[in-house]
């Protein structure tokens, strides 16, 4: 059984050189969980923070459902705590305050256990001159293979 993709976030591949990933897991409420199974969930402009020695995630975006009571649900902004294990944490905490490292999501899905995951990881911010590179070398690659496969 494969996992369950729910929102990815295609902009962090672009303007980051992704070091490390992690799996982590998130706090929700039952509502957040209905809305993530109806795929209501956006990642772009989200980012990870650290938080009193917790990591949060900030800026993402789960919308409420329409069956969901209006009273009871929390802000669709709403920072999420993520769950790792404490080496982890640790060693994140000293590559960010350190290196001057990002986290930043990725992808929210649900694995094969059907629980709710946030891939997290740690990256370095491209200068202009790497994102130009990188579109180079994608078309490059694409124009080989559409030369290979019209040639057999």
């Amino acid at each position: 059984m494969a996992i369950n993709i729910i929102a990815q976030n295609k902009k962090a591949r672009h303007e980051y050189e992704i070091l490390e990933k992690y799996e982590a897991g998130i706090v929700l409420q039952g509502s957040e969980v209905k809305a993530l199974r109806a795929r209501r969930a956006n990642l772009n402009d989200a980012f990870c923070r650290f938080v009193k020695g917790e990591l949060f995630l900030f800026n993402a975006h789960i919308s409420h459902l329409d069956t969901t009571n209006r009273n009871f649900s929390q802000d669709e902004r709403a920072p999420r705590k993520l769950l790792l294990h404490r080496k982890e944490l640790d060693k994140l905490f000293g590559k960010v305050s350190k290196d001057g490292l990002t986290i930043v999501p990725l992808m929210i899905y649900f694995n094969e256990r059907n629980l709710a995951k946030v891939s997290i990881a740690l990256a370095k911010g491209k200068k202009l001159h790497d994102k130009r590179e990188t579109l180079k070398r994608r078309t490059l690659e694409r124009e080989a293979k559409i030369a290979m496969k019209n040639r057999f």
